[in-house]
């Protein structure tokens, strides 16, 4: 039987081939996903922060700016994950600001339609609440003169009862000297009689008219509290409730007028028009702060940037036949091994103090060192060392076991071959 034959059998249906197979094989799995799932959300970031971007420049110009955005994104997140901070310095922080200002600007603007979406009906329901508080301060104001008025012609019709029961008694100050201190229904006393039958007409006239005014404003209140923005009649009852108030206003100045007191100014509504559009995106929604639009504008960005990362730095693929046997043959030549702190084999990569001084060339397992970091085989811990991935154990236990039989195979064959006898030759 061909030992090596027998070897590569083990090896390529061995366990650790088997697990490295489904595990890489998931892993390429989820990296086929990933992309179709990083192109859909860039997408959707793209058209939430092209939205915001479209409404303080041109929108071809916000387009272009918005594709910039979105693949600085992507092609940064991808750059960071396969860049080694300490390697090359200025290099990682070049590219982390660029990542950082493009998710920055495309929070930003994307911050806008989630604003929109998420604050539109509390917007339209303070606008709602807004006119109801108008009207009702201004239904307040009306009802603080209109108590004025009455107090005031309470105190005219006082003064008028007054004047008549002075000029029946003569003791009016303006009463004729000839009806002072007489007792009596003279013709000063009828004039002052006259005067106070007229300010009780007009005192009846007032609250007569007021209680006609209260009426409309009853309906004008009732408008107010059923009106639902929502509703299909609601630009009609937004009318009617903009008439009332009209109409409220003008039977009041009226009155006030007619009786010597400053009516309050009516409030001026929106148009129904105002009142029902939407919000237009500007930098005072960031001074009305909406958390969870907030969250939403960066959790989309920050799905794209994670996936990307994750595409870039996981494993693209199981090892060949031939690059296993590589990867252990070169992974042979260090000497240094222990298990860190993470419970995990770590192994020092630098050349020993003998190595130096007789100039010895690691570049084939330095080479297998990097293949198998840019693989996700190894992890870095420092410059002199790193340790070995979950997904490698399997591979070197089969590489191992696989030598193991090979020995217990040719030790087998030499024990059992035939000795060749002596032949002596007496003669």
């Amino acid at each position: 039987m061909d030992i090596n034959r027998l070897s590569k059998k083990h090896d390529s249906g061995g366990i650790g081939g088997i697990i490295n197979s489904i595990q890489t094989l998931f892993i390429a799995g989820l990296r086929v996903w990933t992309i179709p799932i990083v192109l859909m959300l860039s997408m959707a970031t793209g058209f939430t922060t092209f939205y915001g971007l479209s409404h303080f420049i041109v929108s071809w110009i916000a387009l272009i700016i918005t594709i910039a955005i979105q693949s600085i994104i992507v092609i940064s997140s991808l750059e960071i994950a396969g860049i080694h901070w300490k390697a090359n310095r200025l290099r990682f922080f070049c590219v982390l600001v660029s990542l950082l200002v493009a998710v920055s600007a495309s929070v930003t603007f994307s911050y806008f339609k989630f604003y929109e979406i998420s604050q539109k009906d509390t917007i339209q329901i303070g606008r709602l609440n807004k006119i109801r508080s108008d009207v009702n301060t201004y239904l307040k104001s009306i009802a603080d003169t209109k108590t004025r008025i009455l107090k005031q012609q309470q105190e005219e019709l006082d003064k008028a009862s007054s004047n008549v029961t002075q000029a029946y008694f003569g003791t009016h100050p303006d009463a004729p000297q000839t009806q002072k201190n007489m007792v009596g229904q003279g013709p000063f006393f009828r004039y002052q009689r006259e005067v106070f039958e007229t300010k009780k007409k007009e005192a009846a006239q007032v609250v007569q008219s007021f209680e006609k005014l209260n009426q409309d404003i009853r309906v004008l209140q009732n408008s107010l509290t059923a009106w639902n923005i929502k509703a299909p009649d609601a630009e009609n009852s937004y009318r009617q409730i903009v008439s009332s108030l009209q109409e409220v206003s003008l039977k009041f100045n009226q009155m006030a007028t007619s009786s010597g007191v400053i009516a309050p100014e009516m409030p001026i509504l929106m148009t129904y028009s105002e009142v029902v559009q939407g919000i237009t995106p500007s930098f005072a929604m960031w001074k009305d702060f909406s958390l969870f639009a907030f969250l939403c504008a960066s959790m989309a960005d920050f799905f794209t940037v994670f996936l990307s990362y994750r595409l870039e730095f996981t494993a693209p693929g199981p090892l060949s036949e031939r690059e296993q046997e590589l990867v252990f043959e070169c992974l042979r030549q260090f000497t240094e091994f222990r298990i860190n702190e993470n419970d995990e084999l770590e192994m020092v990569i630098e050349k020993s103090e003998i190595e130096k001084a007789r100039r010895y060339s690691d570049w084939s397992r330095m080479f297998a060192v990097g293949y198998l970091l840019s693989r996700g085989f190894l992890r870095k811990i420092d410059s002199k060392s790193v340790e070995f991935a979950p997904n490698l154990y399997p591979l070197i236990a089969e590489r191992m076991s696989a030598q193991l039989r090979n020995l217990k195979s040719e030790q087998a064959l030499l024990t059992s071959s035939p000795i060749p006898a002596e032949v002596s030759n007496d003669e």
